[in-house]
């Protein structure tokens, strides 16, 4: 198909075939390299409260309640963001929906490390939780619409090392970051190590946002939306920045697609369309999303469905439980054994937690001098 693009370049080529044309080369590296912050964010997202608990506990005056109800919310805004994120990414593309998540997520980190309370930070990372969900799943879609058949399958791969790789930096940068005694105080607010390291935790995100900046929007998404016109663009513009070569040399001068072009009605400067006639654009396309749904709730998927949700969710309600929770039995196993316990066991240690109201104060303040000087 390669070849006979160049051999006939008014021929229309498909999306395969196009983005074969713009080879593998500086475009992909800047692409990917501009994937990872988004992917760590995710997992920044999801984690940097396991760490923050140990430290932040005292400060808060968190009960195991809170502690779980924290981990909760981030979640809770996940699962209620979903399925809208995927229809704001189907509707005005993947760009916008990387820079604009990229930059409010960060927002609503750094106003996190601002909380003074426990209601503050249970509100701020629910919205956190909220935000970061598009980004994260519009990015693994984003970077396989700008790679051909040949490297397609190695994102998945890709995306699963950046999220190890964020789930091993995260634990390094507390380690490093919350045994040094940070407090100081501007104007009648308190800040702590555990606010910086949340502050900290919120460079992902922005850079994410940063980056996608740089980025043209997926020739994909526009070629399913028929703006061929602009699709051509963002391929000139890979082909330029992987060959060395002007755009004009781009070999493909048409594209093609099962959606008809509809180029000329985008890119027009004619009548601009009323907020009545795209809302009720979106309202078609929103109820359109949902139709396609319907095949999962019926047979023969939806027993096959049923078993793969249920598998998932056993699955994943173990490993968070795990990894949530980790940094918190260590840094209480440490307590206990620096308070001469006999039995630091796992079962002794969140026995211990769940009876951490019925301690005396001075018991509980010693405690939290240790837990927050090795914070697991």
């Amino acid at each position: 198909m390669a070849d006979r693009a160049k051999d006939n370049p008014d021929e229309a080529a498909d999306f395969e075939t196009a983005i074969a044309e713009c080879g593998f080369g500086f475009f992909n590296l800047f692409i990917l390299c501009s994937a990872v912050p988004c992917l760590m964010a995710m997992v920044f997202s999801a984690s940097a409260l396991s760490y923050v608990m140990p430290s932040a506990e005292c400060d808060l005056d968190l009960s195991i309640v809170d502690k779980g109800m924290l981990h909760a919310v981030t979640y809770a805004g996940m699962i209620i963001s979903a399925v809208p994120w995927g229809f704001i990414a189907d509707t005005i593309g993947r760009r916008p929906v990387l820079i604009a998540g990229g930059w409010l997520d960060g927002f609503f980190v750094l106003c996190a490390s601002l909380s003074q309370d426990t209601a503050q930070l249970m509100a701020f990372k629910f919205f956190d939780g909220f935000i970061i969900c598009g980004p994260f799943a519009v990015v693994v879609s984003y970077l396989a619409e700008f790679h051909g058949k040949k490297h397609r399958p190695y994102i998945m791969l890709f995306v699963g090392l950046c999220v190890s790789i964020g789930s091993m930096i995260l634990p390094l940068l507390a380690y490093v970051l919350l045994p040094v005694h940070i407090l100081f105080k501007v104007s009648s607010m308190k800040f702590r190590t555990w606010q910086v390291f949340l502050a900290v935790s919120s460079v992902p995100s922005l850079l994410s946002g940063l980056l996608h900046i740089f980025l043209p929007e997926s020739p994909k998404f526009l070629m399913s939306q028929g703006n061929y016109k602009k699709a051509l663009d963002s391929f000139q513009r890979i082909y330029k920045m992987n060959k060395r070569k002007s755009r004009e040399s781009y070999p493909v001068k048409r594209l093609t697609d099962p959606t008809p072009d509809r180029s000329d009605d985008l890119d027009s400067t004619g009548r601009p369309s009323t907020l009545k006639e795209r809302f009720s654009r979106a309202k078609s396309k929103f109820l359109e999303g949902f139709k396609q749904l319907k095949p999962m709730f019926s047979n023969p998927y939806l027993a096959i469905s049923l078993q793969v949700y249920c598998l998932h969710f056993c699955q994943i309600m173990c490993v968070n439980s795990v990894r949530l929770w980790l940094p918190q039995i260590f840094a209480t196993m440490n307590a206990m054994d620096s308070l001469g316990a006999n039995d630091t066991s796992v079962c002794s240690v969140l026995d211990h937690n769940a009876n951490t109201k019925s301690m005396d104060e001075e018991e509980k303040m010693v405690e939290c001098a240790l837990v927050a000087s090795r914070p697991g």
